[in-house]
């Protein structure tokens, strides 16, 4: 490899890693991915070959050709996809255009195997055990993002279980795992390529097995898992075609994504394998018990009117977004509440809970998309310790994320998950179209706490009314 190409592949690797460290941030993320499309295109216009050629040397021919209009199709197919695609269906986008990466990642690796199998093109085991990793981790991502897809969908959130699921599971990957390493030092036998095509099938058989038994509450983390297995599969396809730009750019999304799944967990209060093999989200007996230790209990119900009063006059507001926000689309009619009292002199803030939503960072999304202000947006870290001289929580559409039982009661499913403590404010106000259950499929104690009051409706009906009274106040 030339000198030329290993400066192009350090100044794309450099370009990636700020484009990552800008996603960190709703404020900086659109240009995070600017400056790493940037990289990428650098990178194609750079693609270099063992022989030692650059697309540039070889002129427009029929594979440059091919690559062009890919490119082309995809931005169509991406920005018309981004651009009509509704917010509460953003987790689904994301789970199918994970999917794509993947399946694209295992074809890739599968084409280059064919050819070295049929003596096509020279490799080493090392090589062959880079295309099957891929082949294996591509396939199972694609088919796992599908059935995340459709969880997300609705079509079956809950999981779907059967006795000694696990072990079957288990001796599926294990035939996987030995099939691939028979094929890694005899990839040129004659029974390569059934044995390969074997691989495949059974990868897409695992991933689907893999996510069909986990619960539509831990979809997030599953998307996040998926994705930095997305990673994996481009940066072993980069050792397969001796692309390094592919290796560092698979190795980055592999590695922030696995971070990314970790830190969900940690907010959850719970082990990656229990998000794997726990079926939570499933209703069962801690819903059961929920129920019954809130018998007896009533909730208080709210007027709008009542509402904007103890809005206009508080002090300190803070508002907390789910899912409901976003089924609403009423994420500029918080906007525009929120604009009315910051106009009134009241200090409004959003907090956020790390998995809040259907996918990892949907409620930044979401806020950004109305132009609500970055500096209102608190993590939970954040915002807890000052909870106690808030005058009023609104929490719009949450559920699990603001439950006490996971603070108070050690029989929940969730006890020991970090939640927005809006319980401790010194009036909650939940917006809910009804009493049912959240995600999780569990009761929520905060409903029949004494300081918490609850404004039945569609979310963007009733902070339209919210805005209209507190003007009129």
């Amino acid at each position: 490899m030339s000198s030329i190409t290993d400066y192009i592949i350090i100044g794309v690797s450099v370009l990636f890693i700020i484009g990552i460290k800008f996603l960190s941030s709703p404020k900086t993320a659109r240009k995070g991915n600017l400056i790493a499309a940037a990289g990428m295109i650098i990178a194609l216009l750079a693609l270099h070959k063992p022989t030692g050629d650059y697309v540039w040397d070889q002129g427009w021919n029929f594979n440059y050709t091919l690559i062009v209009i890919g490119t082309l199709i995809g931005a169509i197919i991406g920005a018309i996809g981004a651009y009509s695609v509704k917010m509460t269906a953003m987790p689904q986008m994301v789970a199918m255009f994970n999917g794509a990466g993947g399946g694209a990642a295992a074809l890739v690796a599968s084409l280059e195997f064919m050819r070295g199998a049929t003596g096509k093109e020279s490799i080493t085991s090392f090589i062959a055990g880079s295309m099957l990793f891929a082949v294996l981790i591509g396939s199972l991502s694609f088919s796992g993002s599908i059935i995340a897809y459709f969880k997300l969908e609705g079509k079956f959130e809950k999981p779907i279980t059967f006795p000694g699921q696990n072990i079957l599971n288990g001796l599926i990957l294990l035939v996987i795992l030995g099939l691939c390493g028979w094929l890694t030092f005899q990839f040129t036998n004659g029974n390569a390529t059934l044995l390969f095509t074997a691989v495949f099938v059974l990868a897409l058989i695992f991933g689907v097995a893999m996510v069909m038994p986990i619960g539509g509450a831990d979809m997030p983390v599953v998307i996040s898992l998926l994705n930095s297995f997305t990673g994996l599969a481009v940066a072993a396809d980069g050792f397969a075609i001796h692309n390094l730009a592919m290796v560092v750019a698979g190795t980055l999304v592999g590695s922030s994504g696995t971070l990314l799944t970790l830190l969900m967990c940690k907010a959850m209060n719970r082990p990656v394998s229990n998000v794997l093999f726990g079926a939570f989200g499933s209703s069962g007996g801690g819903a059961a018990g929920a129920a019954g230790d809130l018998a007896g209990k009533t909730v208080k119900p709210i007027q709008a009117d009542e509402v904007a009063v103890l809005l206009a006059y508080a002090q300190q507001v803070v508002i907390v977004p789910c899912y409901g926000l976003a089924v609403a689309q009423a994420q500029h009619a918080v906007r525009e509440l929120s604009d009315e009292l910051g106009k009134r002199g009241v200090e409004v803030r959003f907090a956020i809970h790390p998995v809040a939503g259907r996918m990892p960072g949907h409620m930044n999304v979401l806020l950004a998309e109305a132009n609500v202000p970055y500096d209102q947006l608190s993590e939970m870290e954040a915002i807890n310790p000052t909870m106690e001289r808030v005058d009023v929580c609104l929490v719009i559409g949450a559920n699990d994320v603001v439950n006490p039982a996971a603070r108070e009661n050690k029989s929940s499913p969730i006890y020991g998950m970090p939640i927005i403590e809006a319980d401790h404010a010194k009036t909650v106000i939940v917006m809910k179209r009804s009493m049912a259950a959240g995600f999780a499929g569990i009761e929520n104690d905060l409903f029949y706490k004494d300081n918490t009051r609850m404004l039945f409706g569609d979310a963007k009906n009733s902070l339209n009314a919210l805005v209209a009274q507190v003007k009129a106040s």
